[in-house]
């Protein structure tokens, strides 16, 4: 019965989801056009239109009209952004009871992987980048907003980090 903000939430798979294992809404916020379009046609497939509330562009901008959710969600969209105090200060904020984030390890397969992947966007004349903040700093940030760590699992690119608030 619990509220969900998806950060970044893409075709919407975790919306889905969560909405199908019992929450009772969710809200997506996404900067990507594409995503947005494919996200609203799942959820219509899956009879949950009614119960996501869709913001298009980038949270930070947004984040003062977006409210408090039980559950915020950020899979793979740290990694995205450059300015990650104001992205993960914000977002934590949001979070009632927990705050999931997926982004990458500091070490060398990802340093070397996403550097290759940026000289391509370089190359190719785009803006976009990809990041690699330090995990002390995204811990740092959620943590000063009253969450702490739960769960922290890693893959050889990717750390997934679960924390909630205590009360």
């Amino acid at each position: 019965g619990g509220s969900l903000l998806d950060i970044g939430g893409g075709i919407g798979a975790l919306q889905n989801e969560l909405l199908r294992a019992g929450f009772k809404t969710a809200v997506s916020v996404d900067a990507s056009s594409a995503y947005a379009r494919v996200a609203e046609q799942e959820a219509e497939r899956q009879g949950h239109t009614d119960r996501i509330s869709r913001h298009h562009g980038d949270f930070v901008d947004a984040a003062s009209d977006i409210e408090e959710a039980d559950v915020v969600t950020l899979d793979r969209v740290i990694c995205c952004y450059h300015d990650v105090q104001k992205l993960v200060g914000l977002s934590s904020q949001k979070a009632k009871r927990v705050y999931a984030v997926v982004f990458p390890r500091e070490n060398l397969l990802s340093k070397i992987g996403f550097g290759v992947f940026n000289m391509y966007f370089r190359l190719r004349r785009s803006p976009f980048r990809i990041f690699i903040h330090p995990t002390s700093v995204v811990e740092g940030l959620i943590e000063a907003n009253g969450l702490r760590r739960q769960s922290h699992r890693k893959t050889r690119m990717w750390q997934v980090m679960v924390y909630s608030r205590q009360d």
